[in-house]
Formats: C-alpha cells, sequence, structure tokens
C-alpha cells in the first residue's frame, strides 16, 4: 500500500468516524428531547416538536452545553424536578443507546 493509498484511507475513516459521530449525537438529542418532552408533559405531536427543537438547541455551539442549557432552561421554567446531574446523565445513557442504534442498522 502506498503512502497516497494510506492517505486516502486514513481520510475515508476520518469523515466516516465524524459522519457517524454527529449522527449519534443528532439521534441523542432526539432522544433526549422525547425524554424530557415526557416530563414536560407534552403530548405526543408536541413531543416530536420538542425533539426537533432540542436537536436544532446543539446548533448554538460547540459541545454539549448549549443542549444542556436549553433542557435546564426549560425544566426550570415548567418546574420539572431534575437535577443537573440527573439531565447529564441521561444524556450520556440516550448516547449510548443512540449508538447502539447505529451499530445495529449498519
Amino acid at each position: 500500500m502506498s503512502m497516497d493509498d494510506r492517505g486516502e484511507t486514513f481520510e475515508k475513516k476520518f469523515a466516516h468516524d465524524a459522519e457517524m459521530k454527529f449522527k449519534a449525537e443528532a439521534r441523542r438529542n432526539k432522544l433526549l428531547g422525547v425524554w424530557a418532552a415526557g416530563l414536560l408533559g407534552k403530548s405526543a405531536d408536541e413531543a416530536e416538536d420538542y425533539a426537533k427543537q432540542v436537536v436544532r438547541s446543539d446548533f448554538a455551539e460547540p459541545g454539549d452545553e448549549d443542549v444542556f442549557r436549553k433542557i435546564r432552561e426549560d425544566f426550570d421554567e415548567a418546574g420539572v424536578d431534575q437535577s443537573d446531574h440527573q439531565i447529564r446523565r441521561t444524556m450520556e445513557e440516550m448516547m449510548s443507546t443512540a449508538i447502539e442504534q447505529l451499530q445495529s442498522e449498519n
């Protein structure tokens, strides 16, 4: 295998990994939105819309803080009793679920 072939293989793997990370984060955010919508007392239709809002909130800044902040603020506004730790733990659990779902699809 030539150096060019190795470089191309590395670039393809890097692009694939970045795409999978993006898909996993988007799926996690949707799952998180559905979970949060349930605690917020939203109907099925409202839950779907809310999950989309959570997915969109992730584009505000790099990392997960924008998603966490949206959930935290919405819970505070609605009087939902969930600690920061509980929200972050659920974010981690939903990420694991999202990765498992994506892997089972491939």
